[in-house]
């Protein structure tokens, strides 16, 4: 899909830049900068903004699943609830799948997942598709847009003219700025042009990935024929959920897209995988996720798309800075996590919004050093918080059913009611409030950094014993699905009975200390299946 600002697409910069002079400058045209860009201009239509994109099309990314915020900033922020429904899936929650030395086939793989359909939006998207047309609309609002054309260089003023030298085909010149958005993805052109970009070294992931033809439908007639009891258990629809393959130290997704294409990879921790050596990149994944049975089943005739095959080391960073008098990291740009959960899409909705309020703040003629600082405080401790409280350490336990079970109903229920609630009952200003950075959530972020780490550490215990992973064959918990409503603080305070539960069965084991094991031992016979409510 062509984005409809042809008009300057054509032409070399000088023929539309009458000035140098520009109020925002955005680096990056997907969706982390059209959507700053769309945001600003709705709120002053008279800024001259320019977006800079490095390619002539924006192509399919990772960040293929909205999650409840990101799915609220899409629809009705940037009113794109009609496009999604033409033409992206809508999402059906999260779906996991364990299995051990037992679990034959997909039926006898332990499941969570939601019974019925998912009652708060959200969306399975083709990010090329979504991302050209939020550039589109932010061009319909005023952005001019330079493609394909490259930032060489930044040169960054406090206060003052912010000044970029271009690329535009053959030539190169100057342009200057009040602001520059970096929204430039991975390659975090302002972070690592000037020493602010980090690598998150408590947290070795690396992730490989494809788009595939061919993945079997998780609804489809075949497996209901096959597995008629496994079939009828679910109310909902498996398909369109982001099911997740779970392993000991990995995880895979399997996202399925408008028109019959799945966007299927893995992210494993490299402390705990030994990532397959032989043959391509698709080859070596298509056998990695082969060796799940639900993999295998799913998997066994589809084919990757050439061209479209992808492996990224090194996973998590982080920008040391975040914004200054003149400039906002926004998206990828600033910081990444973990793809686990489908985060990436409201680390964009936070750091977007928030670049906004400082532009804006800024064109009112306020001081702005202060919120400058406020800005770097928040995201700084939002990172550092977010990261300890769901993703460090999290590979040691994901691949156990049992305590994979109660940090999902924990996570889950917490994230729906602490941070997803809050834009449906406040509005936008709640996607102002960074996550974990205000002094209400402080509770909350030690509550869930203390549960996290003891999971692991039982993990670690349960390897040792040789007992890890005893629950990932013939088990089923399909839940009804969280809500807004209080009463489902109910589920998240069974689960803390389950956790204490669990602490007093097991956990007393490693309250005093204790070394790292890994064994291996042999597994009982198979069961038959358990449902669990």
């Amino acid at each position: 899909m062509k984005v409809s600002c042809a008009h300057f697409h054509p032409f070399p910069l000088s023929h539309f830049l009458t000035s140098t002079d520009y109020d925002v400058v955005v680096i990056g045209g997907a969706l982390s900068g059209a959507a700053t860009a769309l945001v600003l201009l709705r709120e002053r239509p008279d800024l001259r903004l320019l977006i800079i994109e490095k390619s002539s099309a924006l192509k399919r990314r990772v960040g293929e699943a909205t999650v409840e915020v990101s799915a609220y900033f899409l629809t009705r922020v940037l009113g794109l609830t009609q496009h999604l429904n033409e033409h992206h899936l809508v999402k059906q929650g999260l779906r996991f799948w364990f299995a051990n030395a037992r679990s034959r086939d997909l039926s006898q793989c332990s499941e969570i997942g939601g019974g019925y359909l998912a009652r708060v939006p959200s969306f399975q998207v083709d990010r090329g598709v979504l991302d050209e047309e939020v550039l589109r609309r932010a061009c319909a609002a005023g952005a001019r847009l330079l493609r394909p054309a490259a930032v060489l260089s930044v040169e960054l003023n406090p206060g003052g003219a912010q000044k970029l030298r271009i690329q535009d085909g053959e030539s190169s010149r100057m342009i200057s700025a009040r602001w520059v958005i970096d929204a430039s993805g991975v390659a975090a052109t302002l972070a690592r042009s000037h020493g602010w970009w980090r690598p998150n070294t408590e947290h070795s992931t690396t992730a490989v990935w494809a788009r595939w033809r061919g993945v079997k439908d998780w609804d489809s007639y075949e497996l209901s024929q096959r597995y008629p009891q496994w079939a009828r258990a679910c109310y909902g629809m498996r398909n369109t959920a982001t099911n997740h393959l779970i392993g000991d130290g990995w995880w895979a997704w399997c996202i399925p897209l408008k028109g019959g294409d799945v966007s299927v990879g893995a992210v494993f921790d490299e402390r705990l995988v030994s990532w397959p050596k032989e043959g391509s990149v698709g080859e070596r994944l298509k056998e990695f996720l082969c060796s799940h049975p639900a993999g295998r089943e799913i998997m066994r005739d589809a084919e990757f798309i050439e061209g479209d095959v992808h492996l990224r080391r090194n996973l998590p960073y982080y920008s040391a800075v975040f914004a200054g008098n003149g400039f906002a990291l926004v998206g990828d740009a600033a910081a990444f996590l973990d793809p686990f959960y489908s985060p990436g899409m409201d680390w964009i909705t936070f750091t977007g919004m928030a670049a906004v309020d400082l532009v804006l703040a800024e064109r009112k003629g306020e001081a702005i050093d202060a919120l400058i600082a406020k800005h770097n405080r928040d995201f700084t401790v939002s990172y550092s918080r977010w990261f300890e409280a769901v993703y460090k350490d999290k590979y040691e336990y994901m691949g156990d059913y049992e305590l994979m079970r109660l940090a999902f109903l924990l996570d889950l229920g917490l994230y729906y009611l602490g941070i997803a609630a809050q834009p449906y009952r406040r509005g936008d200003v709640a996607l102002r409030e960074t996550v974990f950075s205000t002094k209400p959530s402080r509770p909350f972020f030690h509550l869930m950094r203390f549960y996290n780490a003891r999971l692991a550490r039982m993990a670690r215990s349960r390897r040792a014993r040789g007992v890890w992973g005893r629950k990932n064959d013939c088990h089923r918990f399909l839940f009804r699905g969280f809500t807004f409503a209080r009463s489902d603080f109910v589920p998240i305070l069974k689960a803390l009975a389950g956790w204490a539960a669990l602490e007093m069965r097991e956990g007393w084991r490693t309250w005093f200390g204790g070394k790292r094991k890994v064994a291996t031992f042999p597994l009982p016979a198979m069961r038959p299946v358990r449902s669990e409510t």
